[in-house]
């Protein structure tokens, strides 16, 4: 079904200053505002469930046509108000927006029961124009739809998968520039571990394999944040550790990279690792801190990280995320990290209040290194900070935008495309600067 171009503005306003020091720092400098950079800004014409709203997903995709193409995997709302019904919005490069709802076998939209942090879909276009879509599971067997053709109608695959019948959580995709895809998902639903695993998606032959168990261990469960693949087509993974079985807080954030080429995975530093890591053999960028504890209890109040994103600077990874420290007054706190001298390296971003488990980066040749995030509370809650000579300064990147929740994607052109829900208004806004 084709809609009529959205209304779209170019908006800009007075930044917030952000509060930044180097790690480790109980408090941050406050840095001169300056002007917020250009942001169009679309609402997408079509009703967003409340529960559209997660940390590790990946629900954004872009393709170079004759234009930018921009692919939103959202949950729009259900027959109840605890259900809801996934599907795409795709807009084209004249700013003509489509619906592709997502079909069970039936040929009906498919529907699945709310349940925020999980049900939430991730997407992917592969080298042969078919986009890819997993969505709705927590320790459930595979919910996966695809197209068979551009353009086509996105129905029920999940027949197509390895490990049939185990439980998924977390499934984040990405493309590789061959048009491969890779996706990483904790697989398993046992009371003493859940392991993350790596799958290909090989488009010349369209068949989806194992690459690899990439991390596991006895009382661990693994939270796959981010993958993305280098112009050699190495992957890069980001990922957390938690208590068995699960937990709303985990602990060392951790890398690791795999190259295709020769079947190895390696740390920050090139040096090989043996697959699965475990948290004593893992490439960690956010150590234990004083008071830090290992709990399931989601009423934890310590050390803890939560959510994280990653970004390449050629083959080098840049990391955004959010860590609680027992210093930080019960605040998230985002950080800036990347690989320096055999360990990571890391900077304060923003420690001026609470944040959302919502998070960006991406590399821009201006800016170098732009970090996304959500405040708790304001306005204007969706901010794009940047570093010069050590300080940090943040900007509104959705000015007059009541979004709460966050994802980003770099395009082709080097565009930032920002996926933006308000779960308050259930409304889904498309971005880009």
């Amino acid at each position: 079904m084709r809609r009529p171009t959205a209304r779209a503005y170019t908006a800009s306003a007075a930044a917030l200053a952000a509060l930044l020091m180097p790690v480790p720092a109980a408090q941050a400098d406050t840095a001169a505002p300056s002007a917020a950079a250009a942001t169009v800004i679309e609402k997408v014409p079509y009703a967003m469930d409340s529960s559209n709203q997660a940390a590790w997903w990946t629900p954004v995709a872009t393709y170079k046509g004759r234009g930018q193409y921009t692919y939103f995997a959202f949950n729009e709302p259900g027959s109840t108000a605890a259900t809801h019904r996934p599907a795409i919005a795709r807009r084209d490069p004249d700013g003509v927006w489509s619906r592709l709802p997502l079909l069970d076998r039936s040929g009906q939209q498919a529907e699945f029961p709310d349940d925020n942090g999980h049900n939430q879909p991730s997407v992917a276009r592969d080298g042969s124009g078919q986009l890819h879509v997993f969505a709705s599971m927590h320790a459930n067997a595979w919910r996966y739809f695809r197209t068979e053709a551009p353009g086509g109608d996105v129905t029920d695959h999940a027949a197509e998968l390895p490990d049939q019948g185990q439980g998924i959580t977390y499934p984040i995709v990405t493309t590789a520039p061959n048009g491969d895809l890779y996706l990483a998902a904790r697989v398993g639903a046992g009371a003493d571990q859940r392991p993350g695993k790596l799958y290909r998606w090989d488009n010349a032959t369209a068949r989806w394999s194992v690459v690899a168990t990439f991390a596991g261990a006895l009382n661990r469960s693994v939270y796959p944040d981010d993958l993305m693949v280098d112009a050699a087509g190495r992957v890069h993974l980001l990922y957390e550790w938690a208590k068995a079985p699960a937990t709303g807080f985990r602990h060392q954030l951790s890398y690791l990279r795999h190259d295709p080429a020769t079947g190895a995975f390696a740390n920050s530093a090139g040096a090989a690792v043996t697959t699965p890591v475990t948290p004593g053999t893992s490439d960690v960028i956010q150590e234990l801190t004083a008071g830090e504890e290992w709990s399931i209890d989601n009423a934890y109040t310590g050390p803890a990280v939560q959510s994280a994103k990653l970004t390449l600077d050629g083959s080098t990874p840049k990391v955004a995320y959010r860590y609680r420290s027992a210093d930080s007054g019960g605040n998230f706190r985002v950080y800036y990290a990347y690989p320096s001298g055999g360990g990571w390296a890391r900077q304060t971003v923003y420690a001026g209040g609470q944040t959302a488990a919502a998070l960006g980066i991406t590399w821009d040749e201006t800016d170098t290194k732009r970090v996304y995030y959500v405040t708790g509370s304001g306005t204007d809650r969706v901010f794009a900070a940047t570093e010069s000579g050590g300080t940090w300064t943040a900007q509104s990147a959705a000015p007059g935008v009541s979004a709460d929740r966050l994802a980003v994607r770099r395009d082709s052109d080097g565009n930032d495309v920002l996926y933006l829900p308000d779960t308050a208004h259930n409304t889904l806004y498309y971005g880009r600067r």
